[in-house]
């Protein structure tokens, strides 16, 4: 790993490093927040995932969650949204919603993207073995994320339970099968088996889920990608279905922008907290 910047803050550390990811094959970035309780003792980690067009940045300095989690002592790391770099392909016409900034915390399986494209097993896999290697976390952990990130939090914690104590988003796509964001994704990164877009897809496996991670999303009713994209009543309706016992709070106002979720983050982070420490 290479050290890219450090800050104090909250006085504890927030950092960026940069590292080879062999799942990626490809350089990578990822910020991590340290409270001041990591000096002293190994603390549990709050993983972020963030949405289309992001970096790990944007969480980093837009949401406000240091504050909260230098008060827990939670870790915060937040991984970039896609691999990165001169020979990792992206979308011909530069589209927002698809390859570079959009790799949609999936395996890809087809080429060219299946060369690179395998958020899923660096979120995963990959990442937490370097951050539980090189730094003063216990191994806890839990997930959460915003809207492509939604979609990554709420897939992976649900694929993964032993691995995470509990899942949380904001404006997650609910139902890629079903929206345009996700079909473009699913279709060009997996072929055309919707069965396969099936195991990436949150309603689907909240729908068989047999196991329960405790669930709070939060969706904003002002959000303008609320009908065609996010689709939060999918969510209700395959936890309905299936008894999973999920909150799912409908904010009036409140868009799809880091003003939504800085005005909601604490409240996520004490949540996480309750089931981390």
């Amino acid at each position: 790993m290479k050290k890219v910047s450090e800050y104090l803050c909250f006085n504890g550390r927030q950092l960026q490093y940069s590292h080879t990811s062999a799942v990626l094959n490809c350089d990578m970035r990822f910020g991590i927040f340290l409270p001041p309780q990591a000096e002293k003792t190994k603390v549990p980690v709050l993983y972020w995932l963030s949405g289309l067009t992001c970096t790990d940045e944007n969480f980093t300095q837009k949401a406000g969650a240091q504050r909260i989690a230098a008060e827990l002592g939670i870790a915060l790391v937040m991984p970039d949204t896609s691999p990165r770099g001169e020979d990792v392909p992206d979308d011909e016409n530069g589209a927002y919603d698809f390859g570079l900034g959009a790799g949609f915390y999936l395996n890809a399986t087809q080429a060219p993207w299946s060369k690179h494209y395998r958020m899923y097993d660096y979120i995963v896999s990959e990442l937490p073995e370097l951050i539980e290697a090189e730094f003063s976390v216990n191994g806890m952990r839990s997930i959460s994320g915003h809207s492509m990130g939604g979609h990554g939090a709420i897939t992976i914690g649900l694929k993964n339970p032993e691995k995470y104590r509990s899942i949380s988003a904001f404006s997650p796509i609910s139902n890629p099968v079903n929206c345009p964001w996700g079909q473009k994704a699913l279709g060009l990164y997996l072929g055309e088996d919707q069965e396969a877009w099936a195991a990436y897809d949150s309603s689907e496996l909240l729908r068989r889920a047999t196991e329960q991670l405790p669930l709070l999303v939060d969706q904003g009713l002002a959000d303008n990608f609320l009908t065609e994209q996010l689709r939060p009543e999918t969510l209700d309706d395959a936890a309905t279905e299936s008894g999973y016992r999920m909150t799912l709070r409908r904010q009036p106002g409140y868009d799809h922008s880091y003003f939504f979720i800085s005005t909601f983050i604490e409240d996520h982070l004490r949540f996480h907290a309750q089931h981390l420490i």
